[in-house]
């Protein structure tokens, strides 16, 4: 039998082991977290509808009309008319003929690639995909290739090569350690060019990108019909939980048809998908909700700038602190804590070795004195001295 001690010690050691903090109380900027109230900035509740009074209360409502759980598959019993007019209404929201609800954006994703491609097909993807995507393409089983991060080039230089087969061109629209957005309207040239289908993960973007929230397709103003294959979350701007695929008709059909991960699973339980819809509702309404993030964005870098903290550019919520060493990230994630301030060190294998950092996310219901606090916390910390590489900016 495997020895699992030693390799745990070796993990802690490197400074690599993970724990878990226990939180109480609704979702927002300021938790109980292991019995002590902390600002977090390491929330995906990008507008603030966790814990919307409109969107607990259609929760509560749809929980007296359709209890607590699905009961089973959505091909089974587990479809309710709930169900059915939520994917209604995303399709709606992202101008496509169909969308199809998934109970977690990993599973979407190992159903999505899974149904498409196979042995003798070809899967190419951006090098810091998120973790699912790359689990995804090598579960296929078709031949998975890695390109340099938004490099389009390589990519196209790699699609040259593969001649026979399906070509499917997989990308973050924003990706979730960066926050960076991909070039989305390359991208979709390069995948005309090549015959290739193009799908895009907007976990992080929709919600919070373009005018109508409608993503990082909408912001890049790049014309859908170039992206085959739309993936998006309900557990980050929308505040629920969930997933769902949006495209063609043809295409949802496929996924009912052969995505495992959701002929095999569960159904989420109506009252999210009825959560969901108001929280939809209320992230097209409130613009006021994105406004308000680029203002605490443009605040936070304006501020790191002049402590001249090495951050990652990026024009969105996420905005990653480099360290450098995992180590070194976990001390001054635990010195800010201290200091009343949660935000999680990310370290490897989640990002590439040497480029740990502290991912810092803002939420619209961030107080311009939450991210001052923020920000003198981290000068107190100073960063620097605890040996921050100048070179990792």
């Amino acid at each position: 039998m495997k020895e699992l001690r030693i390799p745990l010690e070796r993990r802690r050691a490197a400074g690599l082991y993970r724990a878990r903090r226990i939180a109480e109380g609704p979702q927002g900027p300021e938790r109980i977290i292991d019995g002590r109230r902390l600002i977090s900035f390491c929330s995906n509740d990008y507008l603030g509808l966790a814990n919307h009074p409109n969107v607990v209360a259609a929760f509560k409502k749809a929980a007296d009309k359709y209890g607590v759980g699905s009961g089973a598959a959505h091909l089974i019993n587990g479809h309710t008319r709930v169900h059915h007019v939520l994917e209604e209404e995303l399709a709606a929201f992202t101008g496509r003929a169909r969308a199809l609800l998934f109970s977690t954006g990993y599973m979407a994703n190992l159903g999505v690639i899974s149904a498409l491609v196979s042995r003798g097909d070809s899967v190419l993807e951006d090098r810091l995909n998120h973790a699912s995507l790359i689990d995804a393409g090598l579960l296929s089983g078709a031949r998975l290739m890695r390109y340099p991060h938004r490099d389009i080039p390589n990519l196209s230089r790699r699609l040259a090569t593969r001649e026979q087969g399906e070509k499917l061109i997989v990308t973050d629209g924003v990706f979730s350690m960066d926050g960076d957005i991909a070039p989305l309207a390359e991208l979709g040239k390069v995948a005309m060019q090549h015959d290739a289908w193009l799908m895009v993960d907007d976990a992080h973007g929709l919600g919070v990108l373009g005018a109508s929230g409608r993503g990082s397709l909408e912001h890049c103003g790049i014309d859908i019909s170039r992206v085959s294959i739309l993936m998006g979350t309900l557990g980050k701007a929308f505040g629920t939980f969930g997933a769902f695929v949006a495209g063609s008709e043809e295409l949802i059909e496929t996924l009912i048809q052969a995505a495992r991960t959701y002929i095999y699973t569960t159904a989420p339980p109506p009252a999210i998908a009825e959560a969901t819809r108001t929280a939809l509702r209320i992230a097209q309404r409130d613009s006021w909700r994105r406004e308000r993030l680029c203002e605490l964005v443009n605040r936070f870098r304006t501020g790191a700038a002049a402590l001249d903290l090495p951050l990652v550019k990026s024009e969105t919520p996420i905005q990653p602190l480099l360290i450098g060493d995992a180590a070194r990230a976990t001390i001054i994630g635990d010195a800010l804590l201290e200091q009343g301030i949660l935000v999680t060190a990310i370290r490897p294998p989640t990002v590439p070795k040497g480029t740990a950092r502290l991912r810092i996310t803002l939420s619209a219901t961030h107080t311009d004195a939450q991210v001052d606090n923020l920000l003198d916390a981290l000068a107190t910390v100073r960063l620097q001295r605890l040996g921050v590489n100048d070179a990792t900016r």
